[in-house]
Order: C-alpha cells, then structure tokens, then sequence
C-alpha cells in the first residue's frame, strides 16, 4: 500500500468541529440561526433537484426527447455529449472542476507533494480517452503548506471563487478539519481526504464528507492483533503524534494489548525535531518493540534519535510514517549523509492498504506505471503517487455512478448507494453507504527489506471501530479494466 498522509505541523489538530444541524425551511420562512440565502441543507437540495429533473423531464417528454444510449469515457447513464447540461458550480455541459488543498512548499511537503501529480496523471489519462460522460474533468489544487489558517483560506478560494464542484482528496487531520464548516456548510462533496481520522466519518454532523484510507483505530487493532499473536513477550512502547492520528491508533492497538505489555507512551508535537526526551523515556522503560503512529519525518528523527543514544529496539510504525523511499532521503538528509538509502528500516513492520511502487508484477501498479510515464511528468512513478492515482480512480467511479447531468447531491447519494461496491487497487472492500462515510476496510501487515520492498506477513485483514472483529478478507484480488478506466452504471 502507498505509505504516507498524516500531518507535518497540526497546531490545531484534534478539534472536533460540532455542527448545528439545519432545519429545512419553505420559501419566505425564517429559522433561528439561519438567515434567507443561507446555503439549503442536503436534504433540501435534494428536493430541489428533484423538481428541476422532473420539470426537465417533462418538457424533453413533450418535445419528444430521448435517451440514445452511450457514455463517453465510462458510465452507463446513456446519452451524448449534446445532451449534458450545466447543473451545480463546477459542471459545465463539457467540463467538471473537482479542488484539492495539499503542502506543496514547506516542510511537509516531501511526499505529500507529489500525491496532485498523480491524481492529475490518471485524470489526463481519462479525459485522453473520452473523459467521463464527455466532460474533461479539470484538476486545482492550491497550495494550503499545512497551516490550518491557510487551509481555510484556499478552500474559500476554490468554493466560493473557483467554485469547485467537488473537493477530492484534502490532505491532513487538522488542515482539513479547518475546511469541515465552509464545505458542508455549502454543500460541496468533500471526497477522500488523505487521513484516517474518524472525523471523516460523520454523515449526521457532516454529509458532504467521506473518508478515504483505512482509518487509525482500525490500523491500530490489526497492530495490537499482530503483535498479540506473533510478538507475546514484546515489551511495548508507543511513540505517537499528540492528536487524532496518535489517539485513534492508541485507542486501536489497546484492544489487544493489555497495560502490563505496554510499558510506556510517549508523544510528540509536530514542529518540535527534538525528540530526546521522548526516545529516552522509551529506553529507560525497557521497551524493545515501539510502535509508531508518527509521519515520515518523525520516523527519520525517532531512528537517528535512537541510534544516538544506543537504541535498538524493533520498531512497527503505522502506514502513514513508513514510506521507505522518503524516510530513506530524510534520514540521509537529516545525518548530513552518513545515513544513506532505505537499509537502516530493514526489517521495520507496517502495514498495506494499497500495491506499492516495488510490486512490479501487480497489474494496478503496472497501468498506474503505464499511465504515469504517458503523462510525461518529471520524476519516478512513487507510492505517493499511487495513492493519487487510486484515489482519482475512485472519484472517476464515483462520477460515472452519479449520472450524465448530476448535481452535487446526486454525486454523495451515488458515493453512498454505489461506493461500498467499488473495486479498484484498494486491499479491501469500501465501507461507504447512508450511515458510514469511512473508508477502505482493511490493511495487511508486512515487513521493510533493505531495499525498501515489502514482504507480506499476513493476508488482507478486515475490520472496523468499536469491539468489530478481524477477519481475514475472502475476496478475490481485483484486477484493473482493460482500458484501465472504470465503467460503473449510474445508479439512477
């Protein structure tokens, strides 16, 4: 799976943003709270949707409209191009604007840079083959450099000024946690955001938004499993990230693993590159397995903090920080050299949600190989841009689920009744439907070699929050379309 996303700099990470719940209100009426042009819930928009396509419907009936079949680049809505119409901001009759915030500059913005170069690689590749229901589908992303503060002023931009149709793929727990209100507030799908926090999943307080990754809890019990199972006797210590991130994977990893075998907890501030005290405290407790819920950075300066000190513990550090090609480059960056390559992780466990760069054989790896040298963008096909690729190949699914002329509300209720059917690169089925808007399901664990491939420890591994069980997932692998397009049928 692509190892990354998390947060670099979350100097607000861990607000939970409470949301007043809209009451639909008829024409000319008033609600407490609320004043006359304020954006209409979802459910209202619905309703309005509705009686714009049966008035639509009528008048093509009257004139003698019909429905000639054929779906562009992928899709099963039928029609032609002349029959697409300008719906909600950001669908055009020829185009669909779908925004994204990410840390282009900065220092979070290695590796997750290069996740918009993918998504805007496998775009290409679609509108090159027709785009979906004959749209080209455009791509902005605006640099937000991880500051919350910034977040929210480069999604105002692409709402209210570019007017998106969509959001896909906002990258970190508390940058886009910023974005929460403005996007629900306006009714703008808010598709995918690159973190696993559970805020994602909350389709009371937030309808428009929808997770994407395996979520931390998750993570952490399929963690606390493992290391139950194959590592009894491992005197455990946690180093984690002082927000969400490191709260949900905690809370995870301790349904399978008692306080008796988890000898100490340690955490860190994303900003603060002082990590002695933490390593230490980790030494003096006898730990000699850490498990990490930790971004890439702080892998690097956990292991040179570590080896410092004389540290050698086993480490098993979450998805998010494991990236062996980017914890290689930072940790030869940070030692000034004397640290090269990815050899210093060998043997690391972590965990899978998606085939990853080193899986040549892999067919998804292979059409995202094939689509990323066709886009002639500079630089190497990565794991991060993998993640962007799959992640575009969902929001295409999602599109072609939604209809030739579909508002934005057609497009959550087709994510919601067609998405947890979904099949792509992901490990694990989708868990997407009205009253969940969590992600992919399930992870696998593996081990880091020293030339930074992976080998599988255990077989794909489904689960939830709370007190569900895990299951080994009885699937079938999927394999790409042909074309290496989806092709899903819209659900209206």
């Amino acid at each position: 799976m692509s190892r990354h996303h998390e947060t670099v700099i979350s100097p607000v990470a861990g607000i939970h943003r409470r949301r007043a719940r809209r009451i639909p209100q008829s024409p000319g009426q008033s609600c407490p709270g609320n004043t006359q042009g304020e954006p209409l819930t979802r459910n209202s928009r619905r309703l309005v949707s509705f009686l714009a396509a049966a008035t639509i419907a009528s008048t093509l009936a009257a004139c003698g409209g019909d429905d000639d079949g054929g779906g562009g680049g992928g899709g099963g809505g039928g029609g032609t191009a002349e029959d697409n119409e300008a719906t909600d901001p950001g669908m055009t009759e020829d185009t669909v604007l779908i925004g994204a915030h990410y840390p282009l500059t900065g220092p979070a913005a290695p590796g997750y840079s290069e996740i918009p170069t993918g998504v805007q690689a496998y775009f290409d590749y679609v509108n090159a083959n027709g785009g979906v229901y004959d749209r080209q589908i455009e791509w902005r992303y605006l640099d937000d450099g991880y500051n919350p503060t910034n977040t929210g002023q480069v999604v105002n931009q692409l709402v209210l000024e570019d007017e998106i149709f969509a959001m896909m793929g906002g990258l970190g727990t508390a940058t886009h946690n910023a974005a929460l209100d403005l996007l629900n507030g306006e009714g703008v799908p808010d598709f995918f955001v690159a973190s696993g926090s559970s805020l994602w999943d909350n389709p009371e307080e937030n309808p428009y938004t929808f997770g994407w990754q395996t979520d931390y809890e998750s993570e952490g019990k399929i963690i606390g499993q493992y290391i139950a199972e194959n590592l009894p006797d491992a005197k455990v210590g946690l180093f984690l990230q002082d927000d969400d991130f490191g709260e949900d994977g905690e809370r995870g990893v301790r349904q399978y693993l008692d306080d008796d075998q988890i000898v100490e907890v340690q955490t860190y501030t994303s900003g603060n590159t002082d990590l002695g005290a933490q390593i230490s405290a980790l030494q003096a407790s006898g730990a000699d397995f850490v498990v990490g819920f930790n971004t890439p950075i702080y892998t690097a300066l956990a292991r040179i903090t570590a080896q410092q000190l004389g540290y050698d513990p086993e480490w098993f550090v979450s998805n998010v920080g494991s990236d062996p090609q980017l914890v290689g480059s930072l940790l030869e960056r940070f030692s000034q050299g004397a640290i090269s390559g990815s050899a210093p992780l060998e043997g690391t466990y972590t965990t899978d949600y998606l085939p990853t760069v080193d899986e040549v054989d892999n067919p998804w790896v292979q059409l995202f190989q094939q689509v990323w040298e066709e886009s002639g963008q500079e630089g190497e096909l990565t794991n991060f841009r993998i993640y962007g690729m799959s992640q575009a190949y969902t929001m295409v699914q999602a599109l072609q689920a939604a209809g030739r002329n579909p508002t934005r509300d057609d497009l959550v209720e087709a994510l919601e009744e067609a998405g947890g059917d979904f099949q792509g690169p992901a490990l694990a089925p989708f868990r997407y439907s009205a009253d969940r808007h969590a992600g992919i399901s399930g992870m696998a664990v593996s081990r880091i070699n020293a030339d930074g491939s992976g080998e599988a420890l255990t077989p794909v591994l489904v689960t939830d929050v709370g007190d569900a069980e895990i299951e080994e997932f009885d699937g079938e692998a999927s394999t790409p379309p042909e074309n290496g397009i989806p092709d899903e049928e819209a659900i209206g």
